[in-house]
Formats: structure tokens, C-alpha cells, sequence
């Protein structure tokens, strides 16, 4: 069975994409090689990822790590998982700030990493991102977009293309100088030509995206 690494080379990526898109390339010359992601070397907890991820939907950094702290206080631990979960109430978790939707969403997950269905660290490492994204999103609140973040920011994944990502599109439409955003068949269709480090293309869409007001990290994801 294989065993995918975490993070890949970004110099042979960032040849790769330059020698296959010229268009692409001008941006990349512009903006500078993107190094290694940090957390592709850092140990996590893909429960706690997960959690955390369905904390954070639909609310602004701030406003969500409130509340992300207000339940690490309650459960009395910044591990979030379900034998720690399990320490408080729907009650308790509404009164921390979580909707009800997201209550169910965490209940659901506890739910199945109790039943032995959500695949470890370990385990992610000898499976394929596709399997990896059907593991995961019949978990209630966890979409296809949510799964493909883990696997480009947490796991480094190479070749993973969010298709559906409003930034990814609005990069794409201004890379390729289009009059609409690309929808997401033919973002797909034009990633092709990316692999396999559809991730590293992904992290320059992103800053094109966003070079208008500032380069950074990506604002304009969708949601699941």
C-alpha cells in the first residue's frame, strides 16, 4: 500500500507550473516563489481539525475563536474529540456560542469517531485524497471544500484542486484575463494542465486573487 508524504517540494512545483502555464508563470515571477506550507510537518488531531473546522464556518476569525475557546473552558481541555465533547450538553455547547446546526454537526462527529469511522493521522498517510474526502464528508457540517483545505494546508497534498473555491475562480479569471469567474467544470478542466501540483497553483490563485487589495493567505473560500 502506498504511503503519501506530507508536503512536497515547492521548488520542482513551482519549475513544473512555470515551465507548463504561461500565463500562470508572469503571475508566479510577479509574486515570488511560495515556500512550504509549516503545518505540513506538524502533528494534528484530524477529529480536533475537524471540529474546529465546523466552529469556524460562516463566522469571522475573531468571532469564532471566542467561541472555540469558550468550549475548550467548559470541556476543561483544547482537545477537541469525543471523549472531551462528551463533558458537556447541547445546553452547554449553545450557551459557548455554537448554533444549533453545528451542535448536531459536532454530535455527529463525536457520533462516528466513536464508532471507529474517522481515519487517523496514521491511517490518512496511506490513503489516497480521494478516499480520504469520502471518509469524511458524510460527517454532517463537513463538506467536499472543508476536506480539501485539510488535505492542502494540514496533510500537503500536491495535486488537490479546489474546483468550487470562489477564490480559486477569481484567480483563474484574472490569470486568463476572462470577463466572468470560470465556473468550477472549467476551472477543473483547466487545472488539468497543473498536476500533479494542482495545490501549488491553488496557493497562487489564491495571492492573484487577492493582489488587488493585499497578497496573502486565502479570504475569499467558499462554504460548504
Amino acid at each position: 500500500m502506498p504511503r503519501y508524504a506530507r508536503g512536497f517540494d515547492t521548488t520542482v512545483a513551482f519549475d513544473h507550473l512555470h515551465r507548463r502555464d504561461r500565463r500562470l508563470a508572469s503571475w508566479m515571477r510577479r509574486l515570488g516563489p511560495i515556500g512550504p506550507e509549516p503545518r505540513w510537518r506538524k502533528p494534528f488531531d484530524p477529529v480536533d481539525a475537524l471540529v474546529r473546522a465546523i466552529l469556524f464556518q460562516q463566522l469571522s476569525g475573531k468571532a469564532a475563536s471566542t467561541i472555540v475557546g469558550r468550549v475548550e473552558a467548559a470541556i476543561g481541555s483544547r482537545r477537541l474529540h469525543a471523549a472531551t465533547l462528551g463533558r458537556i450538553d447541547d445546553a452547554a455547547l449553545r450557551a459557548c456560542g455554537v448554533s444549533g446546526n453545528k451542535a448536531l454537526a459536532l454530535r455527529d462527529l463525536a457520533a462516528r469517531e466513536a464508532r471507529g469511522e474517522i481515519p487517523t493521522l496514521r491511517q490518512m498517510a496511506g490513503m489516497h485524497a480521494d478516499e480520504i474526502v469520502a471518509a469524511l464528508v458524510p460527517i454532517r457540517g463537513i463538506g467536499r471544500w472543508t476536506v480539501e483545505m485539510m488535505l492542502m494546508f494540514r496533510l500537503g497534498r500536491p495535486d488537490v484542486l479546489p474546483a468550487d473555491d470562489l477564490g480559486l475562480r477569481k484567480g483563474a479569471q484574472r490569470v486568463d484575463r476572462l470577463a466572468a469567474m470560470p465556473t468550477p467544470k472549467e476551472l477543473a478542466a483547466r487545472g488539468e494542465r497543473w498536476g500533479p501540483y494542482r495545490t501549488y497553483a491553488g496557493l497562487y490563485l489564491w495571492r492573484i486573487a487577492d493582489s488587488t487589495d493585499q497578497v496573502g493567505k486565502p479570504t475569499n473560500r467558499s462554504q460548504d
